[in-house]
């Protein structure tokens, strides 16, 4: 007993001293340690604590095969707001995105990016969701086009009303796709980039490098690769549309994560009164081209291609300075 007690004990202290290590001064627990520091966001938590909300304000729109709301993270309030804002179903046409026939992924996917539950944040821990059942498993086929091109329409209609800033395109039909495919989201989705609502979807997680999945393919549609957390060593799918890489254990997840370092991005980038104009034609591409510009540089020596690596730290400097003192050199 007193063997396990202390190994118990061994492992409270050591997890305390990784924390502590990685930046004080802020007050959650990240959801995924490693990978957050890696990214630059438990030093940007610390850094921008008193300046940003990290979500305040904002929503972001999950589409993916359903929820289960009556989780615990998704009934919690944050202060007096709840945290899933709305919900819809446009496979159904209702307002009900319980999962059906073989979903499950929508209802952990929103954690990454949203979470803030129990100590525990995700990157825009302060935001909401609006959560849509776009289709039923998040492994899907080509022909969902229908069903999440009302989901992405619904969007387009809302944007304003529920203040959706930001979409999670979640599903992968796990195809190696080299081109597009033209299919009927993709008029949803050039509406989305011209309202400047960034949209992104995960590149896929089969190891390809000839292409990756729809609709992350797509044109209007930022594509999310991944390098192993702890090290900039890209893996997963990845091709010449991967967009940005974010450490993270599934492209799902560095997807996620870049939607929420897009959130609070664009809440600096509005605080700031930066002129994103010189980075993009619209407020989506320029943060794409500044989270590029002041990422970390990747090699992938088995693709031949190198990517950039989110560091949201440096992305916020570039948009927001910070004066030079020892609170916020690092």
């Amino acid at each position: 007993m007193w063997k396990a007690f202390s190994s118990n004990i061994f492992l409270a202290i050591a997890w305390m001293l990784v924390l502590s290590s990685s930046e004080p001064g802020w007050a959650g627990e990240p959801v995924q340690p490693v990978g957050f520091k890696q990214a630059g966001i438990i030093t940007a938590w610390n850094l921008y604590k008193d300046r940003l909300t990290f979500g305040e304000g904002q929503t972001l729109a999950l589409v993916d095969d359903g929820c289960k709301l009556s989780m615990p993270e998704w009934t919690a309030k944050v202060g007096d707001r709840p945290k899933v804002l709305v919900a819809y179903d446009s496979v159904d046409g209702d307002d009900d995105p319980s999962h059906e026939g073989r979903g499950y992924h929508g209802s952990t996917i929103g954690i990454p990016s949203s979470l803030n539950y129990q100590g525990k944040w995700g990157v825009a821990y302060n935001n909401q969701l609006a959560v849509i059942r776009g289709l039923e498993c998040c492994h899907c086929k080509v022909g969902d086009a229908e069903s999440l091109a009302a989901g992405l329409q619904w969007i387009v209609d809302h944007h304003k009303q529920y203040r959706i800033t930001t979409v999670n395109l979640a599903p992968v039909d796990d195809k190696e796709h080299a081109e597009p495919v033209a299919t009927k989201i993709d008029e949803q989705l050039k509406k989305l980039r011209a309202l400047g609502i960034w949209v992104s979807a995960p590149a896929g997680n089969h190891n390809f490098s000839k292409g990756i999945s729809w609709p992350a393919c797509q044109p209007n549609c930022f594509a999310v690769g991944a390098v192993r957390q702890g090290s900039d060593k890209v893996y997963l799918d990845r091709h010449a549309k991967v967009d940005l890489v974010v450490p993270a254990a599934a492209t799902s997840s560095s997807n996620a994560v870049a939607c929420g370092a897009a959130m609070v991005l664009r809440e600096a980038i509005t605080k700031s009164g930066y002129d994103w104009k010189q980075d993009g034609a619209n407020l989506a591409e320029a943060s794409l081209a500044i989270m590029q510009k002041t990422g970390v540089k990747v090699e992938d020596p088995p693709s031949g291609r190198s990517y950039q690596r989110l560091d949201l730290t440096a992305a916020l400097k570039h948009v927001y300075p910070l004066a030079k003192t020892s609170d916020s050199d690092d």
